[in-house]
């Protein structure tokens, strides 16, 4: 679902209906008769002529009882004379700021209201627990907690919601609710088991429309949109606001989705919706149920993909696995893991990108060791890392950066270079340590140039070597020419964030 949660206006277009085929039916069988003889034998298998399900009705009776509709209401500020605000910089601000108000008209008097949205969500346990989008409970924004939130069931019981906790990551929340009876629940299934072309049914409040049903088929899997650990269902049942935090069910009625964003030109259905993955939903809402928060496994490096280029300086045969580019201090840092190292196995299962470390060791317990296999000066050395805690390690984690001056060097690569000198470090607040070569001058229609360099990046390794000179840099450029290089491997720093760059030697 998108991220703005519905009016309770409804919509004032009314709905289209679709004119029934005006076909012949004597002209309609003998169309079909045609197109059955020219399928090929591949075309007709038992795999493609299996039944078509007549209704999804009693699938609907089964799970809809516990399907909910979520309503919120958030006190909200606005100016009391109902004047839109205006952003830094606009023609306007100098007009207000004539009139005692710099902030513009957010700056003067302020009238508060109560603004409602609508959502929905499902039950998965008989004491309470609700699984829903936390942008339904938080707003699009995510800063702006709902004050009060109503649970509607099927039936037209309304119970009051409490929020559990929240992952803004996942856009996942779990609510709870107090209850005389047990409530009807359904359950996460496995949604690595799903298929493209697998049927599925979404059911939830579009619109503000009340409990509705849409059916569709699996579109695509492992879909991602925006965050590091997306792993969306897409489908083209149709899915629209209101539907937020919805179930995507399989059809033997388990959860295999959390129906969460649309692709859409105008905010409606065109049937590309996008479901949060039931496998990485249900690890989120048991981490939420236990702790309140989410406690995610944390290696401690900065990571990126091999690209073919950069597997050929490292004489690797395939460009897979994640590439450390740096080691802070750390689990990965204590365990021996350098920079330069390629991980090409974790906890005893390969990794093939950054994507599938990065779900994996999220997915790790906190505290747990685990074996990481790494790619080092072409050997495989296989360490044990102790996990940390992620969020712990976000929390603390700054970056600073700083403009780059023009200075003079000698060039390389098609770029002009200077070493680091302590005036630089000074004026760019460089790290005491840091030693390299700073591009100042980049030819725009070179190689270094192409393959992402910029002017003020600070090159502090070539071929996985220290660099403090030009003549370290000119050593190691003639080493990779001479061992039948097609480029050479640096290691670059930018705003204090460290990349390895494969660059073309001729």
């Amino acid at each position: 679902m998108t991220k703005t949660a519905p009016s309770l206006t409804p919509p004032r277009l009314a709905p289209q209906r679709l004119a029934p085929p005006r076909l012949a039916r004597p002209i309609l069988m003998a169309a079909l008769l045609s197109t059955a003889l020219a399928l090929s034998p591949v075309a007709m298998t038992p795999a493609l002529a299996g039944p078509v399900p007549e209704s999804f009705a009693d699938l609907v009776v089964q799970v809809k009882p516990a399907v909910v509709m979520i309503t919120t209401s958030t006190t909200v500020s606005e100016p009391a004379g109902g004047m839109p605000g205006f952003p830094p910089g606009s023609p306007f601000e100098e007009f207000f700021k004539e009139f005692g108000m710099p902030n513009g008209p957010q700056g003067g008097p302020q009238r508060q209201h109560r603004a409602d949205a609508l959502g929905s969500g499902f039950v998965i346990s008989e004491d309470g627990y609700i699984v829903t989008n936390n942008h339904v409970i938080k707003g699009e924004s995510g800063n702006t907690v709902a004050d009060e939130i109503s649970i509607e069931f099927a039936n037209g019981k309304k119970l009051d919601a409490k929020i559990v906790g929240t992952d803004p990551k996942t856009d996942i929340a779990l609510l709870k609710v107090e209850s005389k009876e047990p409530l009807p629940f359904v359950s996460f299934g496995d949604s690595d088991t799903m298929r493209e072309g697998d049927w599925v049914m979404a059911m939830g409040n579009p619109l503000g429309q009340g409990f509705s049903t849409s059916v569709g088929i699996v579109s695509a899997r492992n879909r991602e949109l925006s965050g590091t650990y997306d792993d969306y269902i897409q489908t083209d049942a149709a899915i629209n606001r209101g539907n937020s935090g919805g179930p995507l069910f399989s059809m033997d009625g388990k959860v295999i989705g959390v129906n969460t964003a649309i692709l859409s030109p105008n905010g409606g259905s065109i049937g590309i919706g996008f479901s949060m993955a039931s496998n990485v939903v249900s690890k989120v809402v048991g981490q939420l149920k236990e702790f309140g928060a989410t406690r995610r496994g944390w290696l401690g490096v900065k990571i990126q993909d091999l690209t073919p280029d950069m597997a050929e300086a490292m004489s690797l045969p395939e460009p897979e696995g994640a590439m450390v580019s740096e080691v802070p201090e750390g689990p990965a840092k204590e365990a021996g893991i350098k920079s330069g190292d390629v991980i090409i196995s974790f906890a005893g299962a390969p990794v093939k990108d950054t994507k599938s470390l990065t779900r994996r060791v999220a997915d790790a317990p906190v505290g747990e060791a685990v074996d990481v296999v790494v790619m080092r000066a072409g050997k495989e050395v296989t360490l044990q890392v102790t996990l940390g805690q992620r969020e712990l390690a976000e929390s603390s984690e700054a970056a600073a950066e700083g403009p780059a001056p023009a200075l003079a060097g000698g060039s390389v690569l098609g770029m002009v270079l200077s070493p680091i000198t302590d005036a630089m470090r000074a004026e760019l607040n460089l790290p005491e340590d840091l030693t390299g070569l700073m591009v100042t001058e980049i030819d725009e229609a070179g190689a270094a140039f192409d393959k992402g360099l910029r002017r003020g990046d600070v090159i502090v390794e070539a071929g996985q070597q220290p660099v403090a000179s030009l003549a370290d840099l000119q050593a190691r450029v003639a080493e990779a020419k001479e061992g039948g290089r097609k480029s050479v491997l640096l290691l670059i720093r930018r705003g204090g964030e460290p990349r390895f760059v494969a660059v073309p030697l001729q």
